[in-house]
């Protein structure tokens, strides 16, 4: 598997759909979670997908629960969550995890194409960023401490491509 393109996934509503319906957009992929102390990056990302969506950008939102147990919630109550605090339009995904045995395909992907600090390929903790190219390849990985806003200009180049 060489791009994020052979992957699937299930949204939020319980379909499965292939990645390969964002082909020739850019991505921003998000491990997310509801009760983290960076669940305010919600509105920031809104604010990106509002700005850039037009141009071809799209922001896939993974819920995960596997740090420190702050995506407790069923996906309707998650998806209830998002909708309340932060009415985001882009795509919500049902929970999955992001290390372990039970990795999702796709995360499993772009941890082996961008490293974290010393090479590592767990994701350290939520809103982890991954920005893909229009082509199905990693860009960049982004850690969790980096605001949205903080993201403009390497989707800006992406888009210019």
């Amino acid at each position: 598997m060489s791009t994020i393109y052979d992957y699937s996934a299930v949204l939020n509503n319980g379909k499965e759909i292939s990645l390969s319906e964002y082909q020739g957009k850019v991505l921003l992929v998000v491990n997310t979670a509801s009760a983290c102390g960076f669940t305010p990056q919600y509105k920031g990302l809104q604010e990106l997908y509002t700005k850039y969506q037009e141009q071809g950008f799209e922001i896939l939102a993974f819920p995960c629960n596997q740090f420190k147990n702050q995506e407790k919630g069923s996906d309707e109550e998650i998806k209830n969550f998002c909708d309340l605090n932060f009415n985001i339009s882009f795509p919500l995904f049902s929970k999955v995890d992001v290390n372990g045995d039970d990795t999702h395909p796709a995360f499993a992907y772009l941890k082996d194409n961008a490293r974290g600090f010393f090479g590592s390929t767990n994701i350290k903790w939520n809103f982890t960023k991954f920005l893909v190219g229009k082509d199905g390849k990693v860009v960049k990985r982004f850690a969790t401490v980096t605001k949205p806003q903080k993201l403009e200009s390497a989707i800006e180049r992406e888009l210019a491509k």
